[in-house]
Parts: structure tokens; sequence; C-alpha cells
């Protein structure tokens, strides 16, 4: 669905006046956006036959009605993220060369990429190689404890910086539109539960860790970046971890209690 979009945008957006081919703005633009979903692409559905297939849909596929939902859901999750792209291939604006903005936000935009990538693949092989130390500290995830939704963020900020220059100024309405994009993929990384940050930050998640090799990843998580990968973690303040780094309360371990096991045990026995 997104190569489609950007693909179909591309065309759409071709015209006499001001040809695709002619706008390097719409060609980085769309090249990056191009790779980056190739990539997601291939990575999940290597990922689904490594697993036997996508355990997400597990609850749902042999439902019609649910399961149309979340395909409609997805449908119109991929459309609000593909909104810059959209407004840059759309735009009538003829190109003028690129802005020191432009600049900023295309290589931002290939270096969440790449970022993505490396994370996704250096996952991949740890695993693979039977998961040694517990919990992942190779490559980039040294930086991040996840790296692979840092760059996925990372990618629709820029994208949203790159759509400014295809738009008439701070007033264009339809480029301030594009921002749903970037906050669509924070909400469903960082605030969703089940996805994202959520799902990998929740007790049961969390629990292996602290079964097996508490003080360690008491450590790791002391020391390591939440979601923006850099070197000094540890010597920030709790305020700002707890703000403009997102590594808020919430995702916390909290062992659960005897009421907590037997709510569980209840629930499972329906």
């Amino acid at each position: 669905n997104f190569l489609a979009l950007g693909i179909y945008s591309a065309i759409d957006g071709n015209s006499e006046e001001d040809p695709w081919v002619e706008n390097p703005r719409k060609i980085a633009a769309t090249a990056v956006f191009c790779a980056s979903r190739s990539w997601l692409l291939m990575f999940l559905a290597w990922r689904a036959h490594e697993r036997g297939g996508d355990s997400r849909f597990d609850e749902v596929k042999d439902k019609f009605f649910m399961f149309f939902f979340f395909w409609m859901f997805q449908g119109i999750w991929v459309f609000a993220i593909s909104l810059p792209i959209l407004m840059i291939n759309g735009s009538d604006k003829p190109y003028d060369g690129f802005s020191v903005l432009d600049y900023v936000c295309i290589v931002a935009f290939a270096l969440a990429v790449i970022i993505e990538v490396a994370a996704d693949l250096q996952k991949a092989i740890w695993v693979k190689k039977g998961r040694e130390g517990v919990f992942c500290t190779t490559g980039v995830w040294f930086f991040s404890r996840h790296p692979n939704y840092f760059g996925e963020i990372l990618q629709w900020w820029a994208a949203f910086g790159i759509a400014f220059g295809s738009g008439i100024g701070w007033g264009d309405a339809q480029w301030w539109t594009t921002i749903i994009s970037p906050l669509v993929t924070m909400q469903i990384l960082l605030n969703t539960g089940g996805t994202g940050v959520m799902q990998a930050n929740g007790t049961r998640s969390l629990k292996r860790y602290y079964d097996r090799c508490p003080e360690e990843y008491k450590a790791y998580r002391e020391s390591t970046s939440i979601l923006i990968p850099f070197i000094g973690y540890k010597s920030v303040p709790m305020f700002l971890k707890r703000t403009i780094f997102f590594d808020f309360k919430r995702y916390e371990y909290q062992p659960e209690t005897e009421q907590d096991v037997k709510i569980d045990v209840a629930y499972n026995s329906l």
C-alpha cells in the first residue's frame, strides 16, 4: 500500500509544466520513501516467514468483521503516514532549488532509514545467534533501547519538514495537515497498548529480563536511552528523561501482585 501510494502520487503529480523527473525535491523524497517502505515490506515478510505467520492477527483472522476493521484501519494508517509524500508529489509549486531545511530533512530521512534497517538486521542476527546476553546490546542497540522505533519516528518528522518546501509557507494549511504523519506514528509507537514501546515495556515483556538478569538489565535501562540514540544517558536528570526523552514512568517494570496473578488465572480459565 505504501509503495502503491508513492508510485501513484509520483505519476499523478507529473505535468508538462512541472515534470516529476525535473523536480529534485519530489525525486529525493519519493526515493527515500520507497526505500523505507520496501525495507519494511521485506523485513515483515521475512519475519512472518521465520515465525510461521503473523501472530498479530491470530485472534482476528477468523472473525470477518474484526479482520475487516483491522484491514481498513491499516489502510487509513498507511494514508495518514504517507501524507507528506502525497503533498510533495501533488504540489504545483515550481521547483526553486533546495533550501537548508530540505538538505537537513532529506539527510535526516535517509539517516533514519539506515538506523531502522541497521537495528532490524542487528536484532535479527542477535536472535539467530541464540540471544546471547538475554537482551540485545549489539550495534545501535547499545545507544538506544528502541533504535528501530526512533528511526521510524524520525523518518516522518523529516518527511514533514521536506513537505514544507512544497507549500506556500508557514500559513499553508495543507502542509500543517501533514503533521498527522509523525504524530500518528508517535501515538502508535509510544502510547498504544500492544504495539511499539508500550508492548516492549509492558510488565510481561520486561519480566523475563528482571527474572533472569535483574541487575544487568536495570543498569542497561539506567544508562541507555529509551528512544533517542546517544552516549551519556545515565547522567541525564530524571525530569528530562521523563519529558523530552520519553522515558515515562508507565514504561517502568511493575512486578505482578498476587491479585494480578489471580485475575490472570481467572481470565484464562474463561
